[in-house]
């Protein structure tokens, strides 16, 4: 880092990214690192721009951070920035585009606010079906938030056990029965299955 800050000046992408590089391993709590991150993001918006690649990409980490963290509304708000940024700069079916508004899906959903998260659930669908087919595994994880969001949001059972079968079908031919992310969807269906009465529809 003392390097590059000498040779390029400390407000460098250089010596920035190597600043987030650092934050990132050596931080010894979450308070700490969200801390950082949220000083690192000024000084990056300052010298590089709020649509250089390299703040976007650590204001989406700063989200997960907060989100790790259990602060959810600072996480939503960074999130949200981050969306319509990278909206803005690299459109609406980018793959960094998508990942961020499937992370506000998730965060929505964690503050119980169903519409909106069913919302961005179908908009980070839409582009994951485009971009990666309908068998994806990461489209896969996206059915999956969808029926969840159903299921617990709006006791929509049937069309959520729709989607919980889609998405378990897919991810057992994808990646196996005895992955996480199938034995994981196999649960939620199963106790949205249990949720909704359907006994003869329980799955082993």
């Amino acid at each position: 880092k003392k390097g590059y800050e000498e040779q390029l000046g400390p407000e460098s992408e250089k010596a920035l990214e190597v600043t987030y590089r650092l934050i990132m391993v050596n931080c010894r709590t979450q308070d700490e690192k969200c801390e950082k991150l949220t000083s690192l993001m000024g000084r990056m918006g300052r010298a590089l721009g709020d649509q250089h690649v390299l703040t976007l990409d650590t204001l989406e980490q700063l989200g997960s951070e907060l989100r790790q963290n259990g602060e959810l509304e600072p996480a939503r708000k960074v999130w949200w920035k981050c969306w319509n940024e990278r909206e803005r700069v690299l459109g609406k079916y980018d793959e960094k585009t998508l990942r961020t508004v499937n992370n506000l899906g998730i965060v929505y959903y964690e503050l119980e606010r169903y519409e909106v998260a069913l919302e961005c659930y179908n908009l980070a669908l839409e582009g994951f079906e485009k971009n990666l087919g309908k068998s994806h595994p990461t489209t896969l994880e996206t059915v999956m938030n969808i029926a969840s969001v159903l299921d617990e949001g709006f006791k929509d059972y049937g069309k959520a056990e729709e989607l919980f079968q889609r998405a378990l079908e897919g991810k057992e031919a994808q990646l196996g029965k005895d992955h996480e992310g199938t034995l994981r969807c196999a649960e939620n269906y199963r106790n949205c299955l249990q949720r909704s009465g359907n006994s003869a529809g329980l799955i082993e």
